[in-house]
């Protein structure tokens, strides 16, 4: 008889999936890293206006790699960035950066917005979340669910189980889209 064991953890909330299409800019669709450079200056600059507004401190850094634009919000411990480090709010600020990408360039934006140290915060918490599924996996558990992620989340999901040697699979539609992990054959 096969076990199902489902992970229920209330701290994660799901994000839009972002695996809407892109305008074709280079061999399937790729952008060059030019055009990621530009696209990070763009939200860059949108975010850079959000932190005047708002009376927020915080430098901006931008980065190309993997086929999107990086942009991290960093500044000292002191500061009232952490304000806008929510995961909530790093999901919402990143679709308005996203938007405003679009706006300008007339193509939809993979863009990763990092607000003070939350992306790294989040993928150490879907790392211990796989590494609960991959316990449940070794006490004999068939297949642990994982609860619904955002597209990018599922792709770090993804790599952190194929690296313990187990396979993993993204069941769903839209926002009930997650994982299924299940020990190698």
């Amino acid at each position: 008889m096969s076990q199902v064991s489902p992970i229920d953890d209330a701290a994660i909330e799901p994000e839009q999936d972002d695996a809407q299409p892109t305008a074709s800019n280079g061999p399937e669709g790729e952008r060059s890293i030019e055009q990621l450079e530009a696209e990070g200056d763009i939200a860059a600059d949108y975010i850079e206006e959000l932190l005047d507004i708002t009376d927020l401190d915080g430098d901006i850094d931008i980065d190309a790699r993997d086929g999107r634009a990086y942009v991290s919000v960093n500044s000292s411990e002191d500061s009232n960035l952490r304000l806008l480090s929510k995961p909530d709010t790093v999901t919402a600020l990143q679709e308005l950066a996203r938007i405003a990408v679009q706006a300008k360039t007339g193509t939809f934006s993979r863009l990763i917005l990092d607000v003070g140290g939350s992306r790294e915060a989040r993928e150490a918490e879907l790392s211990r979340i796989v590494d609960r599924a991959a316990e449940r996996i070794e006490q004999g558990a068939s297949s642990v669910d994982l609860p619904p992620m955002s597209s990018y989340e599922r792709k770090l999901v993804h790599d952190l189980v194929a690296s313990k040697g187990l396979v993993s699979e993204s069941e769903g539609e839209g926002r009930d889209r997650h994982t299924v992990i299940t020990a190698a054959s």
